[in-house]
């Protein structure tokens, strides 16, 4: 036989045994089983939430609201859960809303009041008192202030010398109603051109813009930014409340100039 056809026959030979080795070897090998990997499931509280946006003053209706399954270590104080209230969506009927609630927010209980008494008051927090003051489109930043808005009160008045003084005597004030519109206009202009605004005050801030009201030539609402409603706004000007006759930061306006600025209390 020519030395070619042995080689060839050999490495034939080899071939052969090797595969059928590897064949052996995957044979004797055990099935390789597939790891299933089992999430586990966080359990979960059916809270209640809003089935639609609830904006201020909104009187709540059974289907205003429906439970909704939430994490149970997710759940924010004052929420209600069924476990504690199951019959809360009955017993919530009538109520008001105090704070905008979004459709599938979770009802905290410092977000709606009880709903027995006129619609105003319900929407105050305890120890505040709403005041009104009038407003035009020149005081009241163009008619471009909303109820919820945070505002500055300015007070405008005559000096002793026939001056005109303007001191900021409230700052960072909630309005809680233009006219007697409590929430945003729904159409498509959002200025509200009203006659009078509702202020939420102290009642030390009560006092003092029932004495603001009697000394001002003319009072003045300034528009906040959104981004001060964290802001203290329980302020309030002690020679406002004891008839003393200055206060801090008043300016003295004479022919349209600021002639003098004082950031000291006046001695009374």
């Amino acid at each position: 036989m020519k030395p070619a056809r042995l080689i060839i026959l050999g490495v034939a030979v080899a071939t052969a045994g090797l595969a059928g080795v590897l064949a052996m070897n995957m044979a004797s090998r055990p099935p390789q089983v597939k790891e299933t990997v089992i999430a586990k499931k966080e359990p979960t509280v059916n809270v209640l939430v809003a089935a639609d946006s609830l904006p201020v003053g909104t009187r709540i209706q059974p289907a205003s609201l429906t439970w909704a399954a939430w994490p149970k270590n997710s759940i924010a104080q004052g929420s209600i859960t069924d476990d504690q209230r199951p019959n809360a969506i009955t017993e919530l009927k009538g109520t008001i809303v105090r704070i905008p609630i979004f459709a599938g927010e979770p009802v905290r209980v410092e977000k709606i009041v009880e709903g027995q008494g006129p619609t105003l008051s319900s929407l105050l927090p305890s120890g505040k008192r709403a005041v009104a003051t009038e407003i035009s489109v020149a005081t009241g930043a163009g008619g471009f202030i909303l109820p919820n808005d945070r505002v500055d009160v300015i007070m405008v008045r005559k000096g002793d010398e026939g001056n005109f003084i303007t001191e900021t005597v409230l700052t960072n004030i909630r309005v809680l109603a233009i006219d007697q519109q409590i929430e945003e206009s729904k159409d498509d202009t959002r200025s509200v051109v009203g006659a009078t605004a509702t202020l939420e005050l102290t009642p030390d801030q009560a006092k003092v813009i029932a004495v603001a009201q009697q000394m001002a030539q003319r009072l003045s609402l300034a528009l906040r930014s959104v981004a001060d409603a964290q802001e203290a706004d329980t302020a309030a000007p002690e020679y406002l409340l004891n008839g003393g006759s200055g206060g801090n930061s008043v300016q003295v306006i004479k022919s349209g100039t600021i002639v003098k600025s004082s950031s000291s209390p006046v001695a009374q």
